[in-house]
Formats: C-alpha cells, sequence, structure tokens
C-alpha cells in the first residue's frame, strides 16, 4: 500500500476540486459525460466487457453494443438509471434510509436481477430486498444474512449523525467513502452490492455539492486489495486512503481534459 494521504496532500486535494468545480459550472455536457464514465468504470469492474465508447453510443444515441451480450447491456442501461435517481435525489437533499438505498438496489439489478428461493424464505433482488442467503468472494465471508437487518440500521444511524456535523472537506469526504466501505462490507443484497457501494459514495458527495468520481477500472485490483487489507487490520483508513487518491486522479484527468 501506499503512503497515508497527509494533510498537505488532502489540503492540494481541496484546491484541485476547487478549480475543477469552477471549470464545470455550467458544463451540462461535461456533467452527462462524466454520468457515462462512472456507469462505464463501475460496470466493468463488476464484470462489463463494454468499452467506454460502447457505453457511450448505448446511454447516448441507444445504440447496442455488437458481439456484447444483452445482460451487460443491460446492466449499464440500468446502472445509468440508477445513476441519474441517486443523483436527483441527492440534489434534493433526501435523507439517506434504507428504503432510499433498497430502491437504488432495485434499480441496480432491474433487468439483471432473479428471485431466490431459499431455506429461509424468498426474495427478489430486483425489488431491493436484503440476500435471505450467505455469500461469499474468494474466501471472504461476508456477515451471516440474520445480521444484515440490524447492521444496515447502524450502519443508516451512524453515517446520518456524522452527516449533520459535518464541517470541513474531510469530515464531507469520509462518511462518503465510510458508507462505501461499510456497506460493501456487509453485501446486503445477493448482487450489485459494489455498485450500489459507489453511488451511495457519490451521494453524500453531491449532499455536499463536491464533484462525484468513479474507481477507475484499471484500479480494480489495488482496490479490492484495499478493501481487504482495511478489513483485515480493522483500519478503514486503509480504504480512504485508497479513495482520496482515486478522487485526485480523476479530478487531474478531467482538469487535464479542460486545457
Amino acid at each position: 500500500m501506499k503512503e497515508n494521504m497527509n494533510a498537505t496532500q488532502i489540503n492540494k486535494l481541496e484546491k484541485l476540486i476547487s478549480e475543477y468545480r469552477r471549470i464545470m459550472q455550467g458544463q451540462v455536457d461535461l456533467a452527462k459525460l462524466t454520468g457515462y464514465a462512472i456507469t462505464y468504470h463501475s460496470t466493468a469492474i463488476e464484470g462489463s466487457t463494454l468499452t467506454e465508447g460502447q457505453v457511450y453510443n448505448l446511454l447516448d444515441l441507444d445504440i447496442p453494443a455488437k458481439n456484447k451480450s444483452f445482460s451487460e447491456q443491460q446492466m449499464v442501461i440500468d446502472h445509468q438509471k440508477a445513476l441519474v435517481f441517486t443523483l436527483n435525489k441527492a440534489k434534493n437533499k433526501t435523507p439517506i434510509t434504507e428504503i432510499l438505498i433498497k430502491e437504488i438496489g432495485a434499480m441496480v439489478m432491474k433487468n439483471t436481477g432473479a428471485i431466490y428461493n431459499t431455506a429461509l424464505g424468498t426474495f427478489d433482488s430486483t425489488q431491493g430486498d436484503y440476500r435471505l442467503l450467505n455469500v461469499f468472494a474468494g474466501a471472504r465471508r461476508f456477515p451471516d444474512t440474520s445480521k444484515v437487518p440490524t447492521l444496515m440500521k447502524t450502519l443508516v444511524r451512524e453515517i446520518n449523525e456524522k452527516l449533520k456535523s459535518a464541517k470541513t472537506f474531510v469530515q464531507k469526504c469520509e462518511p462518503a467513502f465510510e458508507l462505501h466501505y461499510r456497506f460493501v462490507s456487509i453485501h446486503p443484497f445477493a448482487d450489485g452490492n459494489g455498485r450500489t457501494s459507489r453511488l451511495l459514495m457519490n451521494y453524500i458527495l453531491v449532499m455536499f455539492d463536491l464533484p462525484i468520481f468513479y474507481v477507475f477500472k484499471s484500479s480494480r485490483i489495488s482496490y479490492i486489495q484495499a478493501l481487504e487489507r482495511a478489513r483485515e487490520t480493522g483500519n478503514p483508513a486503509v480504504f480512504y486512503n485508497f479513495m482520496y487518491r482515486q478522487y485526485q486522479k480523476f479530478i487531474e484527468k478531467e482538469l487535464k481534459k479542460s486545457l
């Protein structure tokens, strides 16, 4: 892992964001392209093989990607609709609730989800139902299904408390990163947890009028390693530092495009 972000580096990121916000003011087309890029990178991290150009053509021109599966293209379309929904709710300062999270999760999985019949009952991932089965990612076992409702209630309550008192740049960013980290670590849904966690992160950033960003597809392995390292050490700052660096990478990339 790289070194922690120090105060000077975070201050630099805050200044870069101020410049980015100045440039983006009123740039509707650039904001739309950023949304498409978010959908491209987030779905690519989860296995979509559509190129960035194919995602743009699908979302902006309604041109399907040749030789790509129907499910991959539906994943992209669903994510984009969930992103628009999420950003609109955030702009209206809608409080974070479990109902809202389930709505976002349902939109992410609208056309690629399924109804599951388990020993504990039936649930529908296209409706944002919490899972009634245990899930694994490699050797990683996520919390038992019986613990999910309590963990989610606690998460929503604690994040909302932090949002009430957030004043500094760090106090605004870190609840976004914390919600991302804790949500994906709970893994409340059968599928779509990664995409939903990144949407929730951006939800908080928009609530504070900060730019949205994405985890780069090229950083997928480092992203997974940062999550695992944070879990293994019990130190979420490992993940937060990774996210600060991704945020800076995104802002610097966008500023270069504007030159």
